[in-house]
């Protein structure tokens, strides 16, 4: 199932890319995002139904960047799931090969309430019994991880294999929650390239605590190239300060030009 070496890195640091999942029956966008970052991409990070949207199920696009020939990580919200309706996809991620998987509650979905039956630690600690479980006998165990914001990390969430932490658009701010904050496992900096004033005006009002800098908005507005470059420079920022395993990116409609820009400085 998982690896603890996902992709290509030569130099520890990895990249772990978002795609934007598909929001109707066809992969044909997804499989395109997967081709164009393959190239910079240590690995994929499918997101579950996100914005609160339904989406083709993360654990079946997670099985078709393997199928292309790269490593998977499939988010898997808490917040759509009874116990039952976990278990299977437990069951249909070990049938398809998928071992990895970031474990979030879920945004607000836009139709329908959540369950209320599962929570991300009950979750891990699901996932923790398959060991023992004769169904899963000879199989690799599941590599399971967490969200973290810029605050102390709960106690159970150090169950986890690896952390991501939000997304930040302050190297500084990541790097003094690395110092305060120590994690023996491997912890992922988040960062999202800013497409739009829009953007991150609706990023403030979903995200707790972001601050997106004045000035990079500013630059944005008079040109969408601005954001970027600024994820790009965050990143080389990050892998230089040898504090944190890698980043989880999130490009959103800019994979192309983020692709394009990091292929040959990581």
């Amino acid at each position: 199932m998982g690896s603890a070496s996902r992709g290509t890195s030569t130099n520890g640091f990895e990249l772990i890319c978002e795609i934007e999942p598909p929001t109707r029956p066809d992969l044909t966008h997804a499989r395109h995002q997967i081709g164009v970052l393959a190239p910079v991409a240590d690995a994929f990070l499918i997101p579950d139904n996100h914005l609160g949207r339904a989406t083709v199920s993360s654990i079946a696009v997670a099985h078709e960047v393997q199928a292309m020939g790269g490593h998977s990580i499939a988010c898997v919200n808490s917040r759509d799931r009874n116990l039952l309706g976990f278990r299977r996809d437990l069951l249909t991620a070990a049938a398809y090969g998928v071992g990895e998987f970031l474990f979030v509650q879920g945004d607000k979905p836009t139709a329908g309430n959540r369950t209320g039956d599962l929570t991300v630690r009950a979750m891990i600690e699901e996932v923790r019994a398959v060991a023992d479980d004769p169904v899963y006998a000879g199989r690799p165990p599941f590599r399971v991880g967490t969200a973290a914001g810029l605050r102390a990390l709960p106690a159970w969430k150090h169950a986890a294999d690896f952390v991501f932490v939000q997304v930040s658009y302050s190297v500084d701010a990541l790097l003094r929650w690395r110092d305060t904050h120590p994690i023996d496992r491997p912890v992922y900096a988040g960062v999202m390239v800013l497409a739009s004033a829009g953007m991150a005006r609706r990023l403030a009002t979903t995200i707790p605590d972001i601050d997106i800098p004045t000035d990079l908005v500013e630059r944005v507005e008079r040109d969408q190239a601005a954001g970027v470059d600024a994820a790009c420079e965050q990143i080389l920022r990050l892998r230089d300060s040898a504090a944190f395993a890698g980043v989880h990116l999130v490009p959103v409609s800019r994979y192309r030009q983020v692709a394009a820009h990091l292929e040959g400085l990581l």
